[in-house]
Parts: structure tokens; C-alpha cells; sequence
């Protein structure tokens, strides 16, 4: 999809794509001196009507195509134009019945037979299939597609072994649609957060017919056929998504919004002005706000702070020397004082990290694999052959901003961590700062020693934050592989008893983040939403922070 929005450059097209960005509807207040720039180039674009809901979603999006999606503001997108099986509840983020209205779980939890709404039809009125979801997963699987969260299908009867190569055969993959709305589902082993995998959105269903005639171009497609609760209206690059109800939706009665605006903001003081001027309704990202303003923004009506399932880390790069001796990395993690960074720097409710897994996650047993230990960091480093720091080459740290915007606080975590390694470990550490297309594009090529990281998790179970690691998941972007990591997630994905998987997801854990060190972990998140709940409903504090845009909906309507 990148390469399709770089070839449309400034023209207006299928996607409606356009670099002028045109008017918000008005409002009293004071704006900002540093917004005022960006305000003043509105009025050089062509006027839009409003929206009946404006969000603020931050960078820009990657990719609408739900299998390439990976950054939240992709998902954000991609969410409500494309369903899966089951959706999101908007107050539990827990699965509920989507594309599928029902479905049977055999004995043993391993086979599922999904039956299809017969209500369900794509946008354009093509009749959905169970042949559409065999031939979406099926896509989410080719190794050609390059899906970054194939791994979430991996649960599946040869699932992996199809992606990696070992099977060519997709006849043989253990799902199939054995009636045009029965979709059957055979698991390598229970799964007991299968129907949260069929919500998240890379295993949403998508058109064959018009993937297959235009190719990676797919989404300029007009009309677009979608399965979701809203269409593509437009996509105009440094400005916004703007999607519009779809009507043949199977449950559009209840999707109260006709048209919302997503907005691509990367710089807080403008997003701020934006909201409290009245020109956007909601601030999804505490990082969408002036952090040197949140202390005071705590404690405002409109801001809503809430506990999800969110850890910052650091990266190691575990095939560079001397990032390949595992002392060397547990002695950078010791010397994190994770403390001075949440309360110097983040200020907003987060609790330093010890492990990778946060509180409040499903069947977790915490663990305590590291913390603020100077003396043992010295030590570790000194047993790797560089006392004091003696002999170690400069290490490069990766990080993202988008200019004087989003990721700013990114930047103030990087030197603080350079100073706390300096100060602690004699260690000399350079800051690389990307922007952040291109620093996803360096972390996943490995072109970093050390590098700030984050992760939601997609489903609330320890496994979202652990499986990352495993030695052939597209998202480990560490260079480390471990066949023991690898057999205890095996063994706990196979214990059918609750305690003793824990105990072996926590051995898992102590292992990624104490023995081999492959990430420091530095604090679990705290979430914040600004909204107007006298304007705005259907928001809801979750642990996925996940918010379905057909739950929302304006005060005293239905």
C-alpha cells in the first residue's frame, strides 16, 4: 500500500488523496502559537462538510489493507471498514458475535464451526461467504502477502508449516467452508483466546474479486466492497481518513454515526488546540498531548485515565557484538532506573516494568526478572570483558519523533537512558532519531544496537506479548531465536491446566527478559482518552484500549 500512495504523490484520485488540508468546522477558543502554521495552510483547501464525529488519530497510516495493518493507527482504520468472525464489545473489548451470529466449540476445544448472519453481505450487495473467510485466511497465511500478524492464524491445524513453506498444499490447512455460511475451524490445540484472535483485525474478512483484479492496488477500488460497519469515503494524505455508514451492514440500525473523520495529527500542541477549540471530538493518545501540560490535564472532567495492557521496552539487536553476549544486554536492563523515568518524565500513573506481561493480564503469574541493580550491571559488564566501559564501541539507539510532534517524549526516555548507561556502565550511546516510517523500516532490518519499543496487547492473554519473541514471528525484530523459549511457550500452548501454564508462561517470561535479556522492559502503560461525554458517547475504559467506532454515537441519540 505504501507503494500505492507514492505513486498517486499530490493528485487527487480513487483514494480522493490530496496534500491541502481542508477546513475543520469552527469553534471559539484560543489556539496556540505552535498550531498556528498548520491552521493557516487549512484555508488553502477545498471546503468539507463536517463530520458528525472528528477523532484524532496521530501519525499516518501505513496500510488499509487489514493483512499489512500494524501500527495502531492502521488499525484504527481498518478496524471498522473490514469484520472478522466476532468483533470487539465496546465496554469488555471481549469477543462477541460478528460476521458469524453463532458457533459450537467441539469437546476437546479444538474444532469451531462458525455459522454466518445470512444478513451479511458486502457493501456492494454481493452475498459474504464462508468461502470469503477460507480465501481471507488463506491470504493472511501466503508467505507472498508478507502479512506482519500471519502469526496470529499459527494456532491452526498446519497453519505455520503452510507459511513457512513446509506445506504447499492451502487444501490442507485446517479451515474450510463446508456450506456457504458454515465455516469450520480445526486448532492444533485449544486455544482459550481463539474467538479474540477472530476479532482483531488481520483476520477480518476482505474481497477476493477485487484483490484479485487489481492487485496490491486494491483499495482504490471504487466502490470498495467492505464488510464492516463503515465504507471508505476518502484517504487524503497529512489530513485525514473520512469513512461514511455503510447501509448494507448487517447491523446498521444500531451504527448511529454517518460520517467520521480520523485525522492525521502527529504534533500534540496541535491536536490539543485542535480539541479544545471544538474542531475535534476525541484524543485517543496520551501522546497526542503536551506532556509538559498533563499534570494539569489530570485532573480535568474530559480527561479519562484508564488501565490497559501496554509495555515500553527496549529492543536489543541480539546478533551484533557485543549485543550477543546476553551479560552485555542484562547489564544495560540493570542499569534502567525505571522509577526516575515514570516519575521525571512520563508523570502519568505508569508503574515501572520488572517483566514484559502487564498487571491485570488473563492467567499471568508476574514476575520480577529485573530491575535497577548498578553494582550487578558493573559486574555483568565487566565479566563480558569491558570494566568500566573499557573496549565497548559506541552503541547506536533507535528511536521515533515526527518533527516537533508525536514522539517527542520518546526522545526525552532516549536521553535519559544515555545518561543513566553513560553514568552507570562508562557505556557511549548515539541517539538515532527517525522518523517513524522509516524507523519501523530499520527495526525491522535489524539496522539498530538498542531500540525503543512498545507493544498493545491484541488480546488479553500473556501469549500477545510473549509470542512476539518466538523464533519465527515477524514481529520479534530482535535477531533472537531460542529453542527453549520456544518449547516452553510450546508446552504452556499445550498444558490444558490454568496454574500450570501460568507457572510455565511466567518461566517463558524470566527467560526472555532475566537469563537472555533480549528486551528491557521500562514501564507498563497508562492510558488517557480527552473527551467530552456531554458530546461524546459509547467510550469506554477497556483493557485493549480498543473503541469500535459503530458504539459511538452523540448524547441522547440511539
Amino acid at each position: 500500500m505504501t507503494a500505492v500512495r507514492h505513486a498517486l504523490g499530490d493528485r487527487p484520485g480513487a483514494l480522493g488523496l490530496w496534500r491541502p488540508v481542508p477546513r475543520h468546522r469552527g469553534a471559539p477558543g484560543v489556539v496556540l502559537g505552535a498550531a498556528l502554521g498548520w491552521l493557516t495552510l487549512t484555508a488553502c483547501g477545498p471546503a468539507l462538510p463536517p463530520a458528525d464525529l472528528t477523532i484524532i488519530n496521530g501519525a499516518e497510516p501505513e496500510s488499509l489493507d487489514p493483512a499489512l495493518a500494524l501500527s495502531i493507527e492502521d488499525l484504527r482504520v481498518t478496524q471498522p471498514l473490514f469484520e472478522g468472525l466476532t468483533r470487539n464489545d465496546p465496554v469488555t473489548a471481549g469477543p462477541i458475535p460478528g460476521l458469524a451470529e453463532r458457533w459450537d466449540i467441539s469437546a476437546d476445544g479444538r474444532t469451531y464451526r462458525f455459522y454466518l448472519r445470512s444478513n451479511a453481505v458486502w457493501s456492494t450487495g454481493e452475498p459474504l461467504t464462508a468461502a470469503d473467510v477460507a480465501w481471507s485466511w488463506r491470504r493472511v497465511l501466503d508467505p507472498r502477502t508478507g502479512a506482519g500478524y500471519a502469526s496470529q492464524l499459527f494456532c491452526v491445524e498446519n497453519a505455520e508449516a503452510y507459511h513457512t513453506g513446509r506445506l504447499a498444499d492451502p487444501e490442507q490447512l485446517g479451515f474450510r467452508a463446508t456450506a456457504p455460511l458454515v465455516f469450520e475451524v480445526r486448532l492444533r490445540r485449544p486455544t482459550p483466546y481463539f474467538l479474540d484472535l477472530c476479532a482483531f483485525p488481520t483476520l477480518a474478512v476482505v474481497p477476493r474479486r477485487v484483490i484479485e483484479q487489481y492487485g496490491d492496488q486494491w483499495i482504490r477500488a471504487r466502490p470498495l466492497p467492505v464488510s464492516g460497519p463503515y465504507q471508505l469515503e476518502f484517504w487524503r494524505l497529512n489530513d485525514r481518513v473520512r469513512l461514511r455508514k455503510n447501509p448494507r451492514y448487517w447491523d446498521a440500525a444500531r451504527t448511529a454515526l454517518a460520517v467520521v473523520d480520523l485525522l492525521t495529527i502527529a504534533n500534540p500542541t496541535t491536536a490539543f488546540n485542535l480539541y479544545e477549540t471544538g474542531r475535534a471530538d476525541v484524543i485517543w493518545d496520551r501522546n497526542l498531548v503536551p506532556a509538559e501540560l498533563l499534570d494539569l490535564l489530570r485532573r480535568r472532567p474530559d480527561c479519562h485515565r484508564f488501565d490497559f495492557l501496554a509495555t515500553y521496552f527496549v529492543r536489543f539487536n541480539t546478533t551484533r557484538p557485543p549485543l550477543d553476549d546476553p551479560r552485555v544486554r542484562r547489564a544495560l536492563s540493570l542499569a534502567i532506573d525505571r522509577r526516575r523515568i515514570v516519575e521525571r518524565i512520563t508523570r502519568g500513573g505508569e508503574q515501572p516494568a520488572a517483566g514484559l506481561v502487564p498487571p491485570g493480564t488473563a492467567h499471568h503469574q508476574p514476575v520480577e526478572a529485573v530491575g535497577y541493580d548498578p553494582e550487578g550491571a558493573r559486574r555483568l559488564l565487566a565479566e563480558a570483558g569491558y570494566p568500566g566501559g573499557r573496549g565497548l564501541r559506541p552503541l547506536r539507539y533507535l528511536y521515533w519523533t515526527a518533527g516537533a510532534g508525536t514522539g517527542q517524549e520518546h526522545a526525552r526516555i532516549a536521553v535519559e537512558l544515555r545518561a543513566m548507561w553513560e553514568q552507570v556502565l562508562g557505556a557511549r550511546v548515539e541517539l538515532d532519531n527517525r522518523e517513524k516510517r522509516v524507523f519501523i523500516t530499520a527495526q525491522r532490518q535489524l539496522d539498530y544496537d538498542l531500540s525503543q519499543s512498545s507493544w498493545v496487547g491484541d488480546y488479553n492473554d500473556p501469549n500477545t506479548f510473549l509470542d512476539l519473541f518466538l523464533s519465527g514471528n515477524g514481529n520479534n525484530r530482535t535477531g533472537w531465536a531460542d529453542p527453549e523459549y520456544d518449547a516452553l511457550l510450546e508446552r504452556a500452548n499445550a498444558e490444558p491446566d490454568r496454574a500450570r501454564r501460568a507457572a510455565l508462561l511466567a518461566a517463558a517470561e524470566r527467560r526472555l527478559v532475566g537469563e537472555a535479556a533480549v528486551v528491557a522492559p521500562v514501564y507498563f502503560s497508562s492510558g488517557f482518552h480527552f473527551f467530552r461525554p456531554a458530546q461524546v458517547a459509547g467510550i469506554y475504559p477497556n483493557l485493549l484500549d480498543v473503541h469500535p467506532l459503530n458504539a459511538l454515537r452523540r448524547p441522547g441519540t440511539r
